[in-house]
């Protein structure tokens, strides 16, 4: 399968932007690096660039599939999503609605099982799937949960 070779030219206002994103201030390293790949492959930049590809990597400490993606975005997506890269779309359905964070809560504050010490999350997540609160949930839903309530696993302070 062939290589598609992407290029393109820059406007000057987009040349612009670029460059005073590399030349100052505060910014995204990922968008500094963007902005230095898409100024080295502009078509119309004054000097012609005279590094291949994967020299331009090795200055950039990237790899050349980064450098090829930025250039397909830019050519297929445009500026913005070539620069700042693109927005996460998935939607996460959340497991632990109020009523199961309740259940959970009055379980980490009981007596833990005969042979354990004290509740740890992978426990608590076995329980809480056993008792039927719920399908199934992982020990970091359930750590997240306990942060999320301020609720401690650990030994009460005598403060």
């Amino acid at each position: 399968m062939p290589k598609i070779k992407y290029r393109f030219s820059l406007t000057q206002d987009e040349r612009d932007k670029l460059e005073a994103i590399v030349a100052k201030g505060k910014h995204n390293s990922q968008k500094v690096l963007n902005a230095l790949i898409l100024l080295n492959y502009d078509e119309d930049a004054l000097k012609p660039r005279t590094l291949g590809e994967q020299d331009i990597a090795n200055v950039l400490k990237v790899s050349a599939m980064k450098i090829h993606r930025t250039k397909q975005r830019f050519v297929e997506e445009g500026f913005d999503v070539a620069l700042n890269g693109r927005k996460g779309e998935r939607i996460y359905k959340r497991k632990a609605d109020g009523d199961f964070e309740a259940h959970l809560v009055a379980l980490s504050c009981s007596d833990p099982p005969e042979g354990y010490a004290q509740w740890s999350l992978r426990l608590l997540a076995d329980q809480v799937v056993e008792l039927g609160y719920i399908e199934n949930v992982s020990y970091e839903t359930v750590r997240r949960v306990l942060k999320k309530t301020k609720s401690s696993l650990g030994k009460k302070s005598a403060g």
